[in-house]
């Protein structure tokens, strides 16, 4: 297949981009600065620009680029970047492929169980509505940006992908080294949900997305059973057998964080009802293995 992808130089879409040339599928990844090979093409979601010629052909489009939300501290400008990030890059995509004389068979764009805001104990699926706050907000309107695709006929994908277990980047990224150092501990009273998935599962079940004609709309990536933060810290602790006394209470983090710490100390009880029902396999379905994984880097 000719698979064209933005976001290729993030943590999930490095990720894909190693799996997909391993089984030699021809790429094409869009770049914000200037082209320096074949592979690459030119876009500019800001402006709303997306070179025409490196969608001649292809058969799917990931769209996986934004800015980092827990990368800087929420200033009402960062916000902006978070948001504009998103949905003007969607936007930009989705005009660019219904405009195709020839469009691909599916756009998969990514998108975030933070569309749930707090769900606190009940377990959502992808037909639950989205919750309040900046986070969900944000992800309404950053599927809703894909529009001109969906009313062009083209399958379109919402990955909502919960939080990747990686020792590269992200939160665990994060994580890792204050646990290795027996410094990791539970955030808040740790009751709150964190869906998981390992990065092996992450590319997987993107790849399922794009092989799998009954999936489009929203698609929850997260492995089979969420836990708390607090059985997370256990597991972390567990696996690489440090102690986890330390935790983390609310108002350091609120101090620490801003307002991004509402959306540290909340969490969704989010399941994957859609993989699991076009019969996606886990590879790592329990946070132990998952962990595992991401320290032995298993390849994708």
């Amino acid at each position: 297949m000719r698979i064209a992808l933005t976001g290729s130089s993030g943590l999930i879409g490095k990720a894909l981009v190693r799996s997909l040339r391993a089984d030699g599928h021809d790429l094409v990844r869009f770049v914000r600065r200037a082209p320096t090979g074949p592979e690459e093409a030119r876009w500019d979601p800001r402006e709303g620009y997306v070179d025409p010629a490196g969608l001649d052909g292809v058969d799917a489009v990931v769209h996986l680029a934004g800015a980092g939300v827990g990368d800087h501290r929420w200033t009402a400008a960062y916000k902006k970047e978070i948001r504009d990030s998103r949905v003007l890059g969607t936007a930009a995509i989705a005009r660019a492929v219904a405009a195709l004389a020839t469009p691909p068979s599916v756009l998969v764009c990514g998108s975030a169980v933070g569309y749930y805001g707090d769900t606190g104990e009940h377990r959502v699926d992808e037909s639950a509505p989205p919750g309040q706050g900046f986070l969900p907000s944000v992800c309404v309107e950053w599927e809703a940006a894909a529009r001109p695709a969906r009313e062009a006929g083209i399958r379109t994908a919402h990955a909502r992908t919960g939080l990747v277990v990686s020792a590269e980047g992200g939160a665990w990224g994060r994580m890792f080294p204050l646990f290795r150092a027996g410094l990791g501990g539970r955030l808040g009273d740790g009751r709150q949900y964190w869906p998981f998935i390992s990065m092996h599962d992450e590319v997987a079940a993107l790849r399922h997305i794009i092989d799998t004609p009954a999936l489009f709309g929203p698609v929850n990536l997260t492995a089979p059973e969420p836990l708390t933060n607090r059985e997370v810290t256990a597991a972390m602790g567990r696996v690489l057998r440090r102690p986890t006394v330390f935790a983390v209470p609310a108002p350091a983090l609120r101090l620490a964080l801003g307002e991004f710490s509402q959306d540290v100390l909340v969490g969704q009880r989010a399941v994957p009802r859609r993989l699991s029902e076009t019969g996606f396999t886990f590879a790592h379905p329990g946070i132990d293995e998952a962990i595992r994984a991401a320290l032995t880097r298993e390849p994708t």
